[in-house]
């Protein structure tokens, strides 16, 4: 059952826990650098747009941070939202990141949903679908080397050739994908899976074995809410205004696109920080939130592992607002007494 772990640092800075904001990208940053020593396999970055606390904009920047300060923990991007960007810079900067990393730069790439985001960059939300399935094989070729001319709807290049390439070749690249022609576009691109059900590993699965691919090559991720504490009373005590900030954004922005598919929060009431302590239990994108003793949290993961298998946790307990010194205590817990069970099987 051994699986990589890595946790997802979003550099938020809610309003209820403001701090100036140089320190939360310096206290974030020394802490995603110090995973690598704590022997976490990947570090990932995520990315929204003209969020008050700050949800981090710019990943790839970071990134080349990242990849500067460390020399063997993984990079991944979950979720680049490939149809805000320019795929080309994409490509320049995605290569430009591997190198700095010396081959260790995981690219995961999504849609996007929230209406303020697309208006706000100037990008029709209507138009993401049509505009990401031109992006992606655009993205694999430059990519992969290739000099590209291409007359499309969004693109018309001619004779494009991003330099430097990229180390790893081919770069991975993942995509987060429900839909069958999603499913289908990724395995026939030979991307990988970002933070899907069972139900989407299990046909995305099918589909890389339709085009002839081996599906135990390819990886699968899960994103989970974890908190480590010595109590989980403490654990709560710590995480449930955190996590009560998150969900309720989450429900606001899939109501506001009209997609309450983006999150299992948006049709139904969350429970208040006061309940979430009282009853120390809460649900996140449709599973758990696995937040306790570590006890508590390797029981819960490894009953969803043995549920639903998958090959990467990307471990969303860097929370916002949460205090500095619980978070850091929670992913060397994490490190300490969760990981290495859940690495021996």
């Amino acid at each position: 059952m051994s699986v990589d772990c890595g946790f997802l640092f979003p550099f938020r800075n809610p309003a209820f826990e403001r701090r100036p904001w140089a320190e939360v990208y310096r206290r974030d940053l020394d802490l995603a650098i110090e995973s690598e020593a704590l022997g976490f396999d990947h570090v990932w970055l995520t990315e929204h747009h003209f969020v008050d606390d700050g949800y981090s904009p710019s990943l790839l920047p970071i990134a080349g941070a990242i990849a500067r300060a460390t020399t063997r923990i993984r990079i991944g991007t979950f979720v680049l939202l490939l149809p805000l960007h320019d795929t080309v810079r994409v490509a320049e900067d995605a290569a430009t990141v591997d190198v700095i990393a010396d081959g260790r730069l995981d690219l995961g790439l999504g849609l996007g949903y929230r209406v303020g985001e697309f208006a706000g960059l100037g990008r029709s939300l209507r138009e993401r679908g049509a505009r990401f399935a031109e992006q992606l094989p655009l993205l694999r070729r430059l990519l992969d080397g290739e000099t590209v001319d291409l007359e499309g709807r969004f693109h018309q290049l001619q004779g494009t050739r991003i330099m430097p390439p990229p180390v790893q070749q081919p770069l991975p690249l993942w995509v987060g994908a429900r839909g069958d022609k999603a499913l289908d576009r990724a395995a026939r691109l030979g991307c990988h899976l970002a933070g899907v059900s069972a139900e989407h590993r299990l046909r995305y699965r099918e589909a890389l074995a339709r085009h002839g691919r081996a599906p135990d090559d390819y990886q699968v991720s899960q994103m989970v809410l974890v908190y480590c504490a010595e109590t989980r009373a403490q654990a709560w005590a710590e995480a449930a205004r955190p996590v009560h900030h998150m969900l309720s954004l989450y429900r606001d922005w899939a109501a506001e696109a009209g997609d309450d598919n983006n999150d299992d929060q948006a049709t139904r009431g969350i429970p208040t920080p006061e309940e979430m302590i009282r009853n120390q239990a809460g649900d996140f994108f449709g599973e758990p939130a696995f937040i306790g003793t570590p006890d508590f949290v390797y029981d819960g993961l490894r009953a969803l592992l043995e549920r639903s298998p998958c090959t990467h946790l990307v471990l969303m307990g860097v929370l916002p607002g949460a205090p500095a010194a619980g978070t850091r205590r929670s992913v060397e817990l994490f490190a300490r007494e969760v990981m290495p069970r859940l690495k021996q099987g």
